[in-house]
């Protein structure tokens, strides 16, 4: 098998159709049929079922796929680290990140790192929980990944500081003229909650957080978006907990931000299954020397337990 036979296959998957799989690829459809009947050839079985309307995966074809899948996109990185050893003046730089770290801290970073190297065409990922971002960079998805330091530590990892969580409530709120609260003092309140809370021991990261303090959190909403979370705190629906940097984001001056006493903070880190070279390299530097501007915040600005790690 090779892998443009891979390449097509993939294609075919994802257009659901050899018509428009053909298209996509600037190929003939009886040339993109070859291809596929030599690959099941090599592989000792058919991959797709071929239906009246589109194509269906086969068992064998189920199977095949993400491994197919990954042999197309670490092709791709291939490509993308041989043209980076000239350095960071060209070619494509593919980040995964969370939604959060996306919204909040990632536009400043990427400012930055336009203005220092505008030939390179930045290509954002983006995923709402830690598990889905370690998936992707398996996957090949992406040069590197931002998000908190990941499981088994596959790979290249490089830590570029904390994240800090802290508690959000509107400007009227009883504690709006505090800097610090206890969890045990929101034990009566309602809270916003969020699709991409991360994972604690199995548990969401509120519910694990609250049953430590000796209660279970009142849910009022769930939103599904960290950014959609903050917002409806800040109109006083409930309190939230977000990280610092897309509570500046997300609503400017719209709010309170409380630093939950002790503090919330999980380290950081970039990552990559392999060692990152010539625009990667450049990348995980910027994020390096960035990452302690973006996450400080000034004593008394108005804007839970330790450092809580994320499944």
């Amino acid at each position: 098998m090779s892998l443009r036979q891979m390449e097509y296959f993939v294609a075919v998957v994802q257009e659901a159709s050899f018509t428009r799989a053909a298209e996509a690829l600037h190929v003939t459809q009886p040339a993109l049929s070859h291809q596929i009947r030599a690959l099941e050839k090599s592989v000792g079985g058919a991959l797709l079922e071929r239906l009246p309307r589109g194509v269906r995966l086969t068992p064998m074809g189920r199977a095949f796929l993400p491994h197919a899948e990954l042999a197309v996109r670490s092709a791709a990185q291939a490509r993308r680290a041989a043209r980076a050893t000239a350095g960071a003046e060209g070619g494509e730089l593919h980040v995964a990140a969370l939604h959060s770290l996306a919204v909040g801290a990632l536009p400043d970073v990427f400012a930055r790192w336009r203005a220092a190297h505008p030939r390179v065409l930045l290509r954002l990922h983006e995923y709402a929980t830690a598990e889905a971002l370690e998936e992707a960079v398996q996957r090949g998805t992406a040069d590197l990944a931002l998000g908190p330091e990941p499981v088994g530590r596959p790979g290249t990892v490089v830590p570029v500081g904390d994240e800090e969580l802290v508690l959000v409530v509107p400007f009227d709120d009883r504690l709006a003229g505090r800097t610090t609260v206890t969890l045990p003092e929101l034990a009566d309140r309602a809270w916003i909650r969020c699709a991409m809370e991360p994972v604690v021991h199995g548990e969401r990261f509120l519910d694990w957080a609250c049953g430590k303090a000796g209660f279970q959190p009142r849910t009022a909403v769930w939103t599904e978006h960290t950014s959609t979370a903050v917002r409806m705190a800040a109109a006083g629906v409930g309190v939230c907990t977000a990280p610092s940097h897309i509570v500046r984001g997300a609503v400017g001056e719209d709010c309170v931000v409380l630093t939950p006493d002790p503090p919330w903070r999980r380290p950081l880190a970039v990552y990559a299954r392999v060692p990152p070279t010539g625009a990667a390299a450049a990348f995980v530097d910027l994020l390096r020397t960035t990452w302690p501007s973006l996450t400080a915040i000034a004593p008394g600005e108005d804007h839970g337990p330790p450092a809580a790690p994320a499944d």
